[in-house]
């Protein structure tokens, strides 16, 4: 590696800011439903899969660091759940103070998880590149299958009715910028599995979380958690076929094929059954 250029946390970082304002413009205009489906297409995983590549030091570390990430998406669809299953049981304080709690219990959870992740993770890359293969894939299918069962017991997911200003918008994409390009640091000094779970740490699933808690109230990001948990299994295919294309077709050619494969093979079908479910 030849060293982390101030462009290499930047443009990352620049990208997830937009996404993340983005994203929750989309769940508040849309709602839950379409708009946690939105929010979940592959984006800030693009530039991130194509850093992990150029920084790895071959092609063997950047499969494995990249189907570690659909662990780490697995991971944080726990996390998303979290999000709709503590806030009942929470005590019945301020909102600001069940915010707190909220985040910081759901953000302790994930940093425990993942790094119980990356031990394991690299145990399975020990095993040989079929096993790398299997989990990875396999993650994906387990988001799919989780994704679903949230969908089917998802509480109602209404738009939001709050006019939420310019400046607010700005402050969830600096926060969502500052955490994207600290975890594309992180991802550029490890390797393996902890340079992939590092990449997908939730930082737009908690500013997308905590923004629209603060501005519109609980109910509108709960019934975006489980299309958001389904979509997120089209980041964990984007790195499956990453894995793959990056490597053998190059950047540009590489993630094009992988950004579509994932819409067209989850994205896009998941869409069209969330539309009949509401019908």
């Amino acid at each position: 590696m030849d060293g982390l250029t101030p462009s290499d946390v930047l443009l990352p970082g620049f990208f997830a800011g937009v996404v993340a304002v983005g994203a929750t413009v989309a769940i508040e205009r849309l709602g839950g439903r379409i708009g946690g489906l939105l929010a979940t297409i592959p984006t800030t995983i693009v530039p991130a899969s194509i850093g992990i590549a150029a920084e790895s030091g071959s092609v063997a570390s950047t499969r494995a660091a990249l189907y570690a990430i659909p662990a780490g998406m697995l991971l944080n669809v726990g996390f998303l759940w979290l999000w709709r299953a503590l806030p009942p049981r929470l005590p019945s304080w301020s909102l600001r103070g069940r915010l707190a709690a909220m985040t910081a219990g759901s953000l302790a959870a994930w940093f425990l998880g993942a790094f119980a992740l990356v031990v394991a993770f690299d145990r399975v890359a020990d095993a040989g590149p079929g096993a790398l293969v299997i989990a990875g894939w396999g993650g994906t299918v387990a988001m799919i299958v989780v994704g679903v069962a949230a969908c089917l017991s998802n509480p109602p997911a209404p738009r939001g009715h709050r006019k939420v200003g310019a400046g607010t918008l700005l402050l969830r994409g600096g926060l969502a910028a500052v955490a994207i390009g600290v975890a594309v640091a992180i991802a550029a000094y490890g390797g393996g599995a902890a340079a992939g779970i590092a990449s997908v740490f939730p930082a737009i699933f908690t500013t997308t979380m905590v923004s629209l808690w603060l501005a519109q109230g609980e109910a509108v990001p709960a019934g975006a958690v489980g299309p958001m948990m389904l979509g997120s299994a089209a980041v964990g295919a984007h790195a499956c076929v990453a894995a793959w294309s990056l490597p053998a077709l190059g950047a540009t050619l590489g993630t094009t094929i992988a950004w579509f494969g994932a819409v067209a093979t989850v994205t896009l079908p998941a869409g069209l059954w969330l539309e009949r479910v509401r019908r």
